[in-house]
């Protein structure tokens, strides 16, 4: 089955978030893009980007599940790293650790105008609880 028009441009953002294209991330965000309600804009959404790029440097984000209802799509993304220090506000210290963020994004002209986003700390808590 061929992907729906949406789909397909997500999964070139996701692309372009694991090759650490950031110079390309205006082509698939939008210069007043919200994150959780805050008006962060390009500038401010790459910068987190890029410090959790920095904070886990072998951050890699994986489509696990994606649903599209245009403008609307969602998506379970899959992790395995190792964040350097504090994750979440927990001492991930280099550990490896296993998780996925439930995010939801609203489009606009082809690009992302909103995100909303949820880590599942719960599981990187007990990952970490069961192996000291």
């Amino acid at each position: 089955m061929s992907d729906n028009p949406v789909a397909a441009l997500y999964r070139h953002y996701v692309s372009c978030l694991n090759r650490r294209e950031w110079e390309n991330l205006a082509t698939y965000v939008a210069d007043d893009v919200k994150h959780n309600g805050r008006p962060l804009g390009l500038s401010g959404y790459r910068a987190m980007l890029e410090k959790d790029c920095h904070d886990i440097p072998d951050l890699a984000f994986t489509v696990d599940m994606l649903v599209v209802e245009p403008p609307h799509l969602a998506c379970r993304l899959a992790f395995d790293c190792t964040p350097s220090g504090r994750f979440l506000d927990i001492p991930v210290n280099g550990r490896r650790v296993q998780f996925y963020e439930n995010a939801f994004y609203r489009f606009d002209k082809n690009r992302i105008v909103e995100v909303w986003s949820i880590v599942d700390k719960a599981v990187i808590e007990k990952q970490l609880a069961d192996r000291p």
